[in-house]
């Protein structure tokens, strides 16, 4: 096994995920796009209307001598709510579904069992949603949405939604944060 894995993640809007990885230690690209959709190469119009199946994802590339599989999904299920289906805040529709969209059986393992253990110790309250499925389809996210946080940081949804995930990513996960 390579010590560089890829893994995607549907959690909402994909600014707000791509901002909270981009801060992670040991991961070493972050890439917003679509999956898990049946339209080739879809545009943001097109995935917003809700019709191609397409998820609002972040594709992250990272090494795993610096962070485990398990680690990344640890933080995405802080970082975002895997007990709405089809939501994330204000952002309603199957692109904003909670998914991790997995590249290697042990990452679909880590993924079933972390789920597994969340759901027995019932941590979240209500049942986890979060789809778990091997990644088919994926489409990069036009350029202007690649760094949206970065280059957009006073923008209002940065402000009041993404700033916020990166925040709390930083509170509960400051050993994984990038320095």
């Amino acid at each position: 096994m390579s010590d560089l894995q890829t893994i995607v993640l549907g959690g909402g809007c994909f600014w707000c995920t791509e901002a909270v990885y981009v801060n992670v230690r040991g991961v070493l690209d972050v890439e917003s796009g679509y999956s898990n959709g049946t339209v080739q190469r879809p545009s943001y119009e097109q995935v917003c209307t809700g019709t191609t199946g397409h998820n609002e994802v972040v594709k992250l590339t990272y090494d795993l001598r610096e962070i485990s599989t398990r680690q990344i999904l640890e933080i995405f299920f802080v970082v975002h709510d895997p007990t709405t289906l089809n939501r994330q805040g204000n952002d309603v529709g199957t692109q904003y579904r909670s998914g991790i969209y997995y590249t290697t059986d042990e990452q679909k393992q880590v993924a079933d069992d972390l789920i597994r253990w969340m759901s027995q110790e019932k941590l979240f309250g209500r049942p986890i949603v979060t789809e778990v499925l091997a990644l088919d389809n994926y489409w990069p996210a036009e350029e202007y949405h690649q760094d949206f946080f970065a280059k957009n940081p006073t923008q209002g949804y940065c402000m009041a939604v993404a700033g916020p995930k990166v925040a709390k990513f930083r509170k509960t996960f400051a050993e994984l944060a990038k320095a």
